[in-house]
């Protein structure tokens, strides 16, 4: 007992001393504001789009509420073999004021889809047709702020960036679930922020991108990683990493947040939690993969601490006790990340949320190894 408590608690400090790092980092990434400068590179959205019928609508309405000049970018959006009414809306799309087209992933000539990695083929695809300068990627279900591309156009073209991640958080309706995939989501908003600031280790999220054309193609695009069903966002950002270090951002502004939906059952979020654990095994990063593995050895003590309790009190009350300092480290550096994104009244379930996360990270680390998930309609193996 004495050995795994002391095990656990040099894991512990080495945890703290981690997510105070974060939070410091956090804190100190400026906040980008445009102001009245303007930007004039043409910027290609692409968002890849499977089963999205009932986002299609909004997503078009946010998009042409954007207040960078509509010449001036255009949106190309891929039908990934929609078995609902996605293509035949995007059909309609046409006539907007904005650029719009819409492309099938199916094959042209044959009408043959890939067996895998179904999203990187789609943005691909795009990129192909794409006339912009920047590439921007999103997901259908997300919505925009006015100044959205705006001030990732002038944000670009004042640092030189080659790649650009940029915030995103997820909206809550009120249920237990939507409100626990906000707050996790938050600290791995915080650690994308922190992490790529201090150029610690690459993170980003694929609802919110920004990439260089011409920097995608000098990386070989997906080439590499076009067998790994996931990725399209970190995978791709590490490969632009390692060309341009110094050119590889985060976008810190309340301007370009996206908002993203929370998924509805727990079974799509853990499906969608396997997905994103699932690229752990194809990270390059030495550092994330000892980052991982740290938080994950964590967790796994919790669990065993909770089993053992059952046949000892004692064992109770040191779970109660290193959980409680769980909570106490990471605190201030989520409520740092949650003023930010103006979600601070979500730091009132953060203590209550941390049982239910710590088997959920156990769960979805092991099945993103070992298991299997479905998404989209689509049953991925590891």
């Amino acid at each position: 007992m004495a050995i795994f408590l002391f095990i656990f608690f040099l894991l512990l400090v080495c945890y703290a001393l981690l997510i105070d790092y974060y939070r410091r980092a956090w804190n100190q990434i400026p906040d980008f504001i445009a102001g009245g400068s303007s930007a004039r590179v043409f910027i290609s959205v692409i968002i890849a789009a499977r089963n999205e019928e009932k986002n299609l609508i909004p997503l078009i309405d946010s998009l042409r509420q954007q207040t960078y000049p509509s010449p001036q970018f255009e949106i190309i959006i891929v039908d990934d073999d929609s078995t609902d009414n996605t293509w035949n809306i995007l059909q309609t799309l046409s006539g907007e004021a904005i650029d719009i087209r819409a492309v099938k992933l199916a094959d042209p000539v044959t009408g043959n889809l890939p067996t895998r990695s179904h999203k990187k083929l789609a943005i691909e695809r795009a990129i192909d047709l794409a006339k912009g300068e920047l590439i921007v990627t999103t997901d259908a279900d997300c919505s925009f702020g006015p100044n959205w591309l705006s001030d990732i156009a002038v944000y670009y073209s004042a640092s030189g960036a080659k790649f650009i991640a940029a915030p995103v958080k997820i909206k809550t309706d009120g249920s237990f679930l939507s409100i626990f995939q906000a707050l996790d989501f938050l600290t791995l908003q915080g650690i994308t922020g922190a992490s790529v600031y201090k150029r610690f280790h690459t993170m980003c999220n694929g609802a919110n991108l920004a990439y260089e054309k011409k920097a995608f193609h000098e990386v070989g695009g997906f080439q590499g990683v076009d067998n790994i069903a996931s990725g399209d966002d970190m995978l791709l950002m590490y490969k632009i990493y390692k060309r341009y270090p110094a050119s590889v951002f985060y976008l810190k502004s309340k301007q370009v947040v996206v908002t993203t939906n929370a998924v509805h059952t727990w079974k799509d979020f853990f499906n969608q939690r396997i997905r994103w654990a699932s690229k752990a095994t194809h990270y390059d990063e030495k550092r994330l993969f000892w980052i991982l593995l740290l938080v994950y050895s964590i967790n796994l003590c919790f669990l065993v601490l909770a089993i053992s309790s059952l046949w000892k009190a004692t064992w109770l009350f040191f779970l109660l006790l290193l959980l409680a300092a769980k909570i106490i480290i990471e605190f201030p550096f989520v409520n740092a990340v949650a003023i930010f994104f103006s979600e601070k009244k979500l730091m009132n379930y953060f203590p209550i949320m941390q049982p239910f996360h710590i088997l959920y990270t156990i769960i979805a680390g092991w099945l993103g190894r070992f298991g299997s998930y479905e998404w989209k309609g689509r049953r991925i193996k590891q």
